[in-house]
Protein backbone atom coordinates (compact mmCIF):
# COMPACT_ATOMS: atom_id res chain seq x y z
CA UNK A 1 0.00 0.00 0.00
CA UNK A 2 2.99 2.40 1.04
CA UNK A 3 4.64 1.49 -2.48
CA UNK A 4 2.08 4.11 -4.39
CA UNK A 5 2.11 6.28 -2.02
CA UNK A 6 5.55 6.94 -2.20
CA UNK A 7 6.12 6.54 -5.94
CA UNK A 8 2.89 8.75 -6.87
CA UNK A 9 3.13 11.64 -4.22
CA UNK A 10 6.51 11.67 -3.02
CA UNK A 11 7.47 10.33 -6.65
CA UNK A 12 10.04 8.52 -7.68
CA UNK A 13 11.20 11.51 -9.53
CA UNK A 14 13.75 11.80 -12.61
CA UNK A 15 15.64 14.34 -11.28
CA UNK A 16 16.15 12.73 -8.16
CA UNK A 17 18.19 9.86 -9.87
CA UNK A 18 21.79 9.37 -9.12
CA UNK A 19 23.98 9.81 -11.49
CA UNK A 20 24.16 6.27 -13.78
CA UNK A 21 27.30 4.88 -15.69
CA UNK A 22 25.28 2.35 -17.85
CA UNK A 23 25.43 2.95 -21.48
CA UNK A 24 21.72 2.81 -22.10
CA UNK A 25 21.73 5.44 -19.25
CA UNK A 26 23.87 7.70 -20.52
CA UNK A 27 23.01 7.79 -24.80
CA UNK A 28 19.18 7.34 -23.95
CA UNK A 29 17.47 10.31 -26.01
CA UNK A 30 17.31 13.34 -24.37
CA UNK A 31 14.62 14.75 -27.10
CA UNK A 32 12.50 13.69 -30.11
CA UNK A 33 14.97 14.22 -32.63
CA UNK A 34 17.16 11.99 -31.09
CA UNK A 35 14.82 9.12 -31.25
CA UNK A 36 15.56 6.43 -33.59
CA UNK A 37 13.34 3.98 -35.53
CA UNK A 38 9.98 5.34 -33.79
CA UNK A 39 9.22 8.20 -36.15
CA UNK A 40 5.60 7.23 -36.78
CA UNK A 41 4.92 7.52 -32.95
CA UNK A 42 6.92 10.80 -32.49
CA UNK A 43 5.61 13.51 -35.52
CA UNK A 44 2.49 12.22 -34.23
CA UNK A 45 3.17 13.55 -30.46
CA UNK A 46 4.76 16.04 -31.70
CA UNK A 47 1.79 17.85 -34.11
CA UNK A 48 -0.36 16.76 -31.39
CA UNK A 49 1.90 19.49 -28.77
CA UNK A 50 1.81 21.94 -31.70
CA UNK A 51 -1.60 21.86 -31.89
CA UNK A 52 -2.61 21.77 -28.37
CA UNK A 53 -4.68 18.74 -29.14
CA UNK A 54 -2.99 16.39 -26.23
CA UNK A 55 -5.37 13.71 -24.88
CA UNK A 56 -5.55 12.73 -21.40
CA UNK A 57 -4.31 8.97 -21.81
CA UNK A 58 -1.55 7.15 -23.83
CA UNK A 59 -0.60 3.77 -24.78
CA UNK A 60 2.76 2.80 -25.69
CA UNK A 61 2.69 -0.82 -26.11
CA UNK A 62 5.89 -2.88 -28.16
CA UNK A 63 8.63 -5.32 -26.98
CA UNK A 64 11.11 -4.11 -24.35
CA UNK A 65 13.98 -1.46 -24.52
CA UNK A 66 11.82 0.28 -27.59
CA UNK A 67 11.94 3.05 -25.81
CA UNK A 68 8.70 3.26 -24.58
CA UNK A 69 10.02 4.77 -21.30
CA UNK A 70 11.98 6.94 -23.20
CA UNK A 71 9.52 8.68 -25.68
CA UNK A 72 6.76 9.11 -22.12
CA UNK A 73 9.66 11.13 -20.32
CA UNK A 74 10.45 13.32 -23.29
CA UNK A 75 6.73 13.86 -23.85
CA UNK A 76 6.16 15.01 -20.65
CA UNK A 77 8.97 16.76 -20.90
CA UNK A 78 8.02 18.59 -24.29
CA UNK A 79 4.79 19.24 -22.54
CA UNK A 80 6.22 21.51 -19.96
CA UNK A 81 6.23 19.51 -17.20
CA UNK A 82 9.47 19.61 -14.82
CA UNK A 83 10.68 16.42 -12.51
CA UNK A 84 8.44 17.58 -9.75
CA UNK A 85 5.32 17.21 -11.48
CA UNK A 86 6.33 13.74 -13.22
CA UNK A 87 5.71 10.28 -11.54
CA UNK A 88 7.07 7.14 -12.81
CA UNK A 89 5.43 4.04 -11.38
CA UNK A 90 5.87 0.31 -11.63
CA UNK A 91 2.86 -1.17 -11.91
CA UNK A 92 4.65 -4.77 -11.37
CA UNK A 93 5.00 -3.85 -7.86
CA UNK A 94 2.31 -1.67 -7.54
CA UNK A 95 -1.18 -4.17 -8.29
CA UNK A 96 -3.27 -3.87 -5.84
CA UNK A 97 -6.69 -2.18 -5.70
CA UNK A 98 -5.63 -0.11 -2.66
CA UNK A 99 -2.61 1.05 -4.53
CA UNK A 100 -4.86 2.71 -7.32
CA UNK A 101 -7.04 4.07 -5.13
CA UNK A 102 -4.00 6.21 -3.48
CA UNK A 103 -3.41 6.95 -7.05
CA UNK A 104 -7.01 8.09 -7.58
CA UNK A 105 -6.72 10.10 -4.37
CA UNK A 106 -3.28 11.46 -5.51
CA UNK A 107 -3.99 12.57 -8.76
CA UNK A 108 -6.45 15.32 -7.53
CA UNK A 109 -4.00 17.34 -6.31
CA UNK A 110 -2.85 20.14 -8.60
CA UNK A 111 0.62 20.20 -9.89
CA UNK A 112 3.83 21.96 -8.08
CA UNK A 113 4.91 24.00 -11.16
CA UNK A 114 3.98 23.00 -13.99
CA UNK A 115 0.50 22.94 -16.28
CA UNK A 116 0.55 19.25 -15.87
CA UNK A 117 0.86 16.40 -13.66
CA UNK A 118 1.87 13.30 -16.07
CA UNK A 119 1.87 9.55 -14.42
CA UNK A 120 4.00 6.77 -16.44
CA UNK A 121 2.86 3.39 -15.60
CA UNK A 122 5.34 0.77 -16.74
CA UNK A 123 4.40 -2.40 -16.95
CA UNK A 124 0.37 -2.03 -16.26
CA UNK A 125 -0.49 -5.31 -17.40
CA UNK A 126 0.51 -6.57 -14.42
CA UNK A 127 -2.31 -4.75 -12.52
CA UNK A 128 -5.01 -6.88 -10.84
CA UNK A 129 -8.16 -7.02 -12.66
CA UNK A 130 -9.97 -5.25 -9.50
CA UNK A 131 -6.95 -2.97 -10.13
CA UNK A 132 -8.05 -2.43 -13.43
CA UNK A 133 -12.02 -1.87 -12.78
CA UNK A 134 -10.96 0.81 -9.75
CA UNK A 135 -8.88 2.75 -12.42
CA UNK A 136 -11.60 2.45 -15.39
CA UNK A 137 -12.70 5.50 -14.08
CA UNK A 138 -10.23 7.57 -13.36
CA UNK A 139 -8.62 6.71 -17.12
CA UNK A 140 -12.09 8.46 -17.96
CA UNK A 141 -12.52 10.89 -16.31
CA UNK A 142 -9.02 12.72 -15.15
CA UNK A 143 -8.37 16.04 -13.94
CA UNK A 144 -7.78 18.51 -16.76
CA UNK A 145 -4.42 18.71 -14.91
CA UNK A 146 -3.43 14.84 -15.24
CA UNK A 147 -2.33 12.86 -18.21
CA UNK A 148 -1.57 9.23 -18.25
CA UNK A 149 0.72 7.26 -20.30
CA UNK A 150 0.90 3.45 -19.76
CA UNK A 151 3.44 1.25 -21.03
CA UNK A 152 3.28 -2.74 -21.49
CA UNK A 153 5.19 -5.16 -23.61
CA UNK A 154 2.37 -6.80 -23.58
CA UNK A 155 -1.16 -5.68 -24.47
CA UNK A 156 -2.73 -8.86 -25.25
CA UNK A 157 -3.02 -8.54 -21.33
CA UNK A 158 -5.18 -5.25 -21.09
CA UNK A 159 -8.66 -5.20 -20.96
CA UNK A 160 -10.64 -3.60 -23.92
CA UNK A 161 -12.32 -0.96 -21.78
CA UNK A 162 -8.40 0.05 -20.70
CA UNK A 163 -7.50 0.37 -24.01
CA UNK A 164 -10.34 2.11 -25.56
CA UNK A 165 -9.92 4.71 -23.12
CA UNK A 166 -6.33 5.41 -24.63
CA UNK A 167 -4.51 7.21 -27.48
CA UNK A 168 -2.48 3.77 -28.89
CA UNK A 169 0.79 3.76 -30.15
CA UNK A 170 3.02 0.72 -31.08
CA UNK A 171 6.77 0.89 -30.91
CA UNK A 172 8.66 -1.56 -33.23
CA UNK A 173 11.69 -3.17 -32.82
CA UNK A 174 14.42 -1.48 -34.23
CA UNK A 175 16.42 -3.75 -37.10
CA UNK A 176 19.55 -4.98 -37.31
CA UNK A 177 21.12 -2.04 -39.12
CA UNK A 178 19.79 0.25 -36.64
CA UNK A 179 21.15 -1.14 -33.71
CA UNK A 180 24.62 -2.06 -35.64
CA UNK A 181 24.94 1.79 -36.60
CA UNK A 182 23.99 2.42 -32.37
CA UNK A 183 26.57 0.25 -31.43
CA UNK A 184 28.87 2.02 -33.47
CA UNK A 185 28.04 5.32 -32.59
CA UNK A 186 28.17 4.60 -28.99
CA UNK A 187 31.76 2.59 -29.12
CA UNK A 188 32.91 5.63 -31.16
CA UNK A 189 32.06 8.09 -28.46
CA UNK A 190 33.62 5.59 -25.57
CA UNK A 191 36.71 5.98 -27.44
CA UNK A 192 36.89 2.28 -29.31
CA UNK A 193 35.74 0.59 -32.57
CA UNK A 194 34.61 -2.81 -33.82
CA UNK A 195 35.26 -4.95 -36.49
CA UNK A 196 32.09 -4.70 -38.73
CA UNK A 197 31.47 -8.34 -37.86
CA UNK A 198 31.98 -7.45 -34.21
CA UNK A 199 29.35 -4.72 -34.23
CA UNK A 200 26.66 -6.85 -36.30
CA UNK A 201 27.32 -9.78 -33.87
CA UNK A 202 26.20 -7.02 -30.93
CA UNK A 203 23.41 -5.67 -32.61
CA UNK A 204 21.89 -9.63 -33.71
CA UNK A 205 22.76 -10.34 -29.67
CA UNK A 206 20.21 -7.22 -28.82
CA UNK A 207 17.65 -9.19 -30.25
CA UNK A 208 15.79 -5.89 -30.85
CA UNK A 209 16.73 -4.28 -27.78
CA UNK A 210 18.27 -0.95 -27.74
CA UNK A 211 18.54 -1.40 -24.06
CA UNK A 212 19.98 -5.14 -24.48
CA UNK A 213 21.96 -4.07 -27.23
CA UNK A 214 23.52 -1.61 -25.50
CA UNK A 215 24.05 -3.32 -21.97
CA UNK A 216 26.14 -6.70 -24.49
CA UNK A 217 28.31 -3.53 -25.96
CA UNK A 218 29.10 -2.09 -22.56
CA UNK A 219 30.05 -5.76 -21.44
CA UNK A 220 32.24 -6.05 -24.70
CA UNK A 221 33.83 -2.49 -24.03
CA UNK A 222 34.41 -3.25 -20.15
CA UNK A 223 36.29 -6.71 -20.52
CA UNK A 224 38.18 -6.04 -24.03
CA UNK A 225 39.63 -2.62 -22.17
CA UNK A 226 40.53 -4.95 -19.20
CA UNK A 227 41.93 -7.87 -21.51
CA UNK A 228 44.26 -5.43 -23.48
CA UNK A 229 44.94 -3.39 -20.22
CA UNK A 230 43.45 -0.02 -21.60
CA UNK A 231 40.62 1.01 -23.10
CA UNK A 232 40.06 1.45 -26.47
CA UNK A 233 41.50 -0.09 -29.75
CA UNK A 234 39.80 -2.07 -32.30
CA UNK A 235 37.84 -5.20 -30.66
CA UNK A 236 37.77 -8.27 -33.26
CA UNK A 237 35.27 -10.47 -33.85
CA UNK A 238 37.05 -13.05 -31.74
CA UNK A 239 37.22 -11.16 -29.09
CA UNK A 240 33.34 -10.53 -28.99
CA UNK A 241 32.70 -13.75 -29.64
CA UNK A 242 34.55 -14.94 -26.65
CA UNK A 243 33.35 -12.11 -24.16
CA UNK A 244 29.90 -12.81 -24.66
CA UNK A 245 29.79 -16.80 -25.54
CA UNK A 246 28.57 -16.08 -28.56
CA UNK A 247 29.03 -18.85 -31.29
CA UNK A 248 32.13 -18.97 -32.86
CA UNK A 249 31.94 -18.23 -36.49
CA UNK A 250 34.12 -20.75 -37.85
CA UNK A 251 31.15 -23.26 -36.38
CA UNK A 252 28.75 -21.35 -38.01
CA UNK A 253 30.35 -21.81 -41.19
CA UNK A 254 30.61 -25.13 -41.09
CA UNK A 255 27.50 -25.53 -40.40
CA UNK A 256 26.38 -23.03 -43.23
CA UNK A 257 29.24 -25.28 -45.47
CA UNK A 258 27.13 -28.70 -44.16
CA UNK A 259 23.78 -27.60 -44.97
CA UNK A 260 24.26 -25.93 -48.59
CA UNK A 261 26.54 -29.27 -49.47
CA UNK A 262 24.06 -31.66 -48.16
CA UNK A 263 27.05 -32.76 -45.65
CA UNK A 264 25.33 -33.76 -43.00
CA UNK A 265 28.26 -35.13 -40.56
CA UNK A 266 30.36 -31.13 -41.04
CA UNK A 267 26.62 -29.98 -40.20
CA UNK A 268 26.25 -32.00 -36.78
CA UNK A 269 29.65 -31.90 -36.30
CA UNK A 270 29.43 -28.28 -36.16
CA UNK A 271 25.87 -28.42 -34.06
CA UNK A 272 27.85 -31.14 -31.85
CA UNK A 273 30.33 -28.58 -30.97
CA UNK A 274 28.07 -25.98 -30.18
CA UNK A 275 25.95 -28.12 -27.89
CA UNK A 276 28.54 -29.20 -26.38
CA UNK A 277 29.59 -25.32 -25.14
CA UNK A 278 25.73 -24.78 -24.42
CA UNK A 279 25.81 -21.69 -26.66
CA UNK A 280 22.20 -20.63 -27.64
CA UNK A 281 20.68 -22.42 -30.41
CA UNK A 282 18.79 -18.97 -31.82
CA UNK A 283 21.61 -17.16 -32.20
CA UNK A 284 23.53 -19.99 -33.26
CA UNK A 285 20.40 -20.18 -36.04
CA UNK A 286 20.77 -15.97 -36.89
CA UNK A 287 24.08 -16.67 -37.51
CA UNK A 288 23.60 -19.14 -39.73
CA UNK A 289 20.76 -17.27 -41.77
CA UNK A 290 23.21 -14.51 -42.09
CA UNK A 291 25.58 -16.03 -44.13
CA UNK A 292 23.10 -17.76 -45.91
CA UNK A 293 21.43 -14.56 -46.80
CA UNK A 294 24.73 -13.26 -47.99
CA UNK A 295 25.09 -16.37 -50.14
CA UNK A 296 21.66 -15.95 -51.55
CA UNK A 297 21.93 -12.67 -52.76
CA UNK A 298 25.35 -13.23 -54.11
CA UNK A 299 23.58 -15.49 -56.76
CA UNK A 300 20.67 -12.32 -57.26
CA UNK A 301 22.51 -9.24 -56.80
CA UNK A 302 26.27 -8.62 -56.24
CA UNK A 303 25.61 -4.95 -55.33
CA UNK A 304 23.84 -6.37 -52.27
CA UNK A 305 25.85 -8.80 -51.70
CA UNK A 306 28.40 -6.23 -50.80
CA UNK A 307 26.50 -4.57 -48.63
CA UNK A 308 25.89 -7.32 -46.09
CA UNK A 309 29.52 -8.23 -46.78
CA UNK A 310 30.42 -5.61 -44.54
CA UNK A 311 28.97 -7.38 -41.44
CA UNK A 312 30.94 -10.72 -42.30
CA UNK A 313 34.61 -11.77 -41.92
CA UNK A 314 36.84 -12.09 -44.11
CA UNK A 315 37.02 -15.98 -44.10
CA UNK A 316 33.01 -16.21 -43.99
CA UNK A 317 33.59 -14.16 -47.48
CA UNK A 318 35.95 -16.56 -49.18
CA UNK A 319 33.92 -19.90 -48.19
CA UNK A 320 30.88 -18.51 -48.97
CA UNK A 321 31.96 -16.99 -52.58
CA UNK A 322 33.32 -20.42 -53.04
CA UNK A 323 29.93 -22.08 -52.51
CA UNK A 324 28.15 -19.99 -54.41
CA UNK A 325 29.91 -21.78 -57.25
CA UNK A 326 28.75 -25.21 -56.03
CA UNK A 327 25.43 -24.41 -55.35
CA UNK A 328 22.54 -22.59 -56.75
CA UNK A 329 20.36 -19.77 -55.60
CA UNK A 330 17.41 -22.26 -55.21
CA UNK A 331 19.18 -24.38 -52.90
CA UNK A 332 20.53 -21.67 -50.98
CA UNK A 333 16.79 -20.13 -50.84
CA UNK A 334 15.20 -23.96 -49.78
CA UNK A 335 18.07 -23.84 -46.77
CA UNK A 336 17.11 -20.85 -45.73
CA UNK A 337 13.35 -21.17 -46.13
CA UNK A 338 13.86 -24.42 -44.01
CA UNK A 339 16.02 -22.66 -41.18
CA UNK A 340 13.34 -19.93 -40.73
CA UNK A 341 10.98 -22.66 -40.75
CA UNK A 342 11.87 -24.36 -37.83
CA UNK A 343 13.26 -21.65 -36.10
CA UNK A 344 10.57 -21.07 -33.87
CA UNK A 345 10.71 -24.99 -32.81
CA UNK A 346 14.40 -24.04 -31.50
CA UNK A 347 14.44 -23.31 -27.53
CA UNK A 348 11.10 -25.07 -27.01
CA UNK A 349 12.75 -28.81 -27.17
CA UNK A 350 14.06 -30.45 -23.99
CA UNK A 351 17.55 -30.93 -26.51
CA UNK A 352 18.45 -27.42 -27.73
CA UNK A 353 20.26 -29.08 -30.83
CA UNK A 354 16.95 -30.94 -31.52
CA UNK A 355 15.22 -29.06 -34.40
CA UNK A 356 18.69 -27.85 -35.89
CA UNK A 357 19.53 -31.62 -35.63
CA UNK A 358 16.36 -32.51 -38.16
CA UNK A 359 16.84 -30.01 -40.23
CA UNK A 360 20.17 -31.17 -41.15
CA UNK A 361 18.12 -34.51 -41.90
CA UNK A 362 15.63 -33.06 -43.71
CA UNK A 363 18.01 -30.76 -45.79
CA UNK A 364 20.67 -33.29 -46.51
CA UNK A 365 17.99 -35.85 -47.48
CA UNK A 366 19.13 -38.56 -44.36
CA UNK A 367 15.68 -38.23 -43.19
CA UNK A 368 14.31 -39.95 -46.19
CA UNK A 369 12.90 -43.57 -46.48
CA UNK A 370 15.47 -45.96 -48.05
Amino acid sequence: MGHMNKTADKAEKTASHPAHTSLYRTYRPANFKEVIGQEHVVSVLEDAIKQGKVTHAYLFCGSRGTGKTTVARIFAKALGTTANDLYEIDAASNTSVDDIRELSEAVNTMPFESRYKVYILDEVHMLSKAAFNAFLKTLEEPPKHVIFILATTEMEKLPDTIVSRCETYVFKKPTAEMLKCVVVDVAKKEGATLEPAAAELVALLGDGSFRDTLSTLQKVLTLAGDANGAKGGEITLSETEKITGAPKASLVLNFTRGLLTKNAGEALQALNAAAAENLDMKVFAKLAMMRLRYALMKTISEQEAKVMASNLSAADIEVLNELTKQVSGNEIADALRAILGTFHSIGKSHIASLPLEILVAEVSGEGESK
